[in-house]
């Protein structure tokens, strides 16, 4: 057990990066040799870590999954549930996004387009974060209706769907386009589909 720590301390500084590239590269442009490369470490190191690209990429995606889940949903759960968890959810995710927590803006939208078409574990990694990001944003409408916070007749299915599109269409404009506004364009559009608090 002697130099646990700086191991696991070694393997998130590794996993950190390796998110940064995979957001702007994709999870296919990550490789062992570039991380080596970016960070000083010899191949034959690295590959100690990991033992393959795919379980890079596996232990990228779980890393990202868990700085998302500190910057976006973990602050949101704070707040009572129903409409303040679901303002906190969409404004978290903008500010996420537009600080660039990833390098490459959104880690997820980045990897989701690379792999939606491709079948495998990494894919299905993929599929359980945004099932999970998309269960939760439509769990939290629904509870809003549920506590009158909402109209009656709102479909929180539907609702949710609409704010992912929102915030989906502010990261790809902004990296796109190198467009600012994008940001503050789906703040408006997500907020004016809720009720002014």
């Amino acid at each position: 057990m002697v130099g646990r720590p700086q191991n696991d301390q070694a393997r998130q500084t590794i996993l950190r990066r390796a998110a940064d590239i995979a957001s702007q590269d994709g999870l296919e442009g990550l490789s062992i040799g570039r991380l080596a490369t970016d960070l000083g470490l010899s191949k034959s190191g690295l590959f100690g870590y990991f033992g393959s690209k795919e379980e890079l990429q596996l232990a990228t995606i779980r890393t990202a999954t868990a700085i998302f889940l500190d910057e976006v949903v973990k602050p949101a759960l704070a707040a009572p549930p129903g409409l303040s968890r679901l303002r906190l959810l969409l404004d978290n995710w903008l500010s996420y996004s537009e600080r660039r927590v990833f390098a490459g803006g959104c880690f997820f939208a980045s990897a989701n387009a690379e792999f939606d078409a491709r079948p495998g574990r990494v894919r299905d990694a993929l599929t359980t974060a945004a099932r999970d990001w998309n269960r939760l944003l439509t769990e939290t409408t629904h509870e809003a209706r549920a506590r009158g916070e909402l109209p009656a007749e709102t479909d929180p299915d539907q609702l949710a769907f609409e704010l992912v599109a929102f915030l989906q269409a502010a990261n790809a404009a902004s990296l796109l386009h190198d467009d600012p506004t994008a940001y503050h364009r789906a703040r408006t559009a997500a907020h004016a589909r809720l009720p002014t608090p």
